[in-house]
């Protein structure tokens, strides 16, 4: 009886160790292909990570914040081929200088007499429709051919600005921050492997041992089952 349950746990066991083993050879695939396509990605974007130097002087003229270089500083002059890489890239560079962004476009609104205290839609930092907002307030319900020419520049002026530095920001930034989902999951992948394979050659191990386990037993219970034969004899 117990030989008979010894084999059944182990051949339970040889089922799960194929199954973790599986696993982790697919497992192992995954984060592979992953790999390969977050790294083909990157590479195809071909952005180096601004120097050190380059940090310090953004930090000086206001368009960084030391939050925003401590976060870039490990990467320093780097070819972005990483996922943390791409995700502080986007976050605390190209975000950022689209916030600093919108200061400088106040400043040359400013210049075309829009004050940019004064709009409802004025919004910071300033969002890709928030932009659009202020191109319409400006405006305030005017035919093109009535505007002003300072009017007509200064909404010319947001519009560049929400089509060149908004929509591609925010392209680049999606872009980059879905590579770093990505290759997050890949790093997630392979750690699953690895405990697959562990699992599974733990599982193999015991299960050679119950097979010993229950062959002993088998021999035990043989020789248990000898005297009672000869009793009744």
């Amino acid at each position: 009886m117990r030989a008979a349950f010894d084999r059944l746990i182990s051949w339970t066991g040889l089922v799960l160790a194929v199954v973790l083993l599986a696993a982790g050879g697919l497992l192992t695939w995954a984060s592979s292909f992953v790999a390969d396509q977050v790294n083909t990605q990157f590479v195809a974007q071909d952005i180096t990570m601004p120097t050190e130097e380059a940090l310090a002087a953004q930090l000086e003229s206001g368009r960084l914040s030391q939050e925003n270089v401590d976060a870039l500083t490990p990467f320093a002059g780097e070819v972005m081929l990483t996922g943390p890489a791409a995700k502080a890239y986007a976050e605390n560079y190209i975000t950022a200088h689209m916030h600093a962004g919108a200061g400088t476009l106040a400043t040359t609104l400013d210049g075309f007499g829009v004050d940019v205290t004064t709009l409802e839609s004025w919004k910071a930092p300033l969002t890709y429709e928030a932009a659009g907002a202020v191109a319409t307030e400006i405006q305030d319900g005017k035919d093109k051919a009535d505007l002003s020419e300072d009017e007509a520049a200064a909404i010319a002026a947001v519009n560049t600005f929400r089509s060149e530095t908004l929509f591609k920001g925010n392209t680049l930034v999606g872009l980059l921050l879905y590579g770093y989902a990505f290759a997050t999951i890949g790093t997630i992948a392979g750690i699953a492997a690895i405990a697959a394979f562990v699992g599974g050659g733990l599982l193999v191990v015991l299960t050679v041992l119950g097979f010993w386990h229950a062959r002993k037993n088998s021999a035990t219970d043989a020789e248990a089952a000898k005297p009672a034969k000869a009793a009744k004899a």
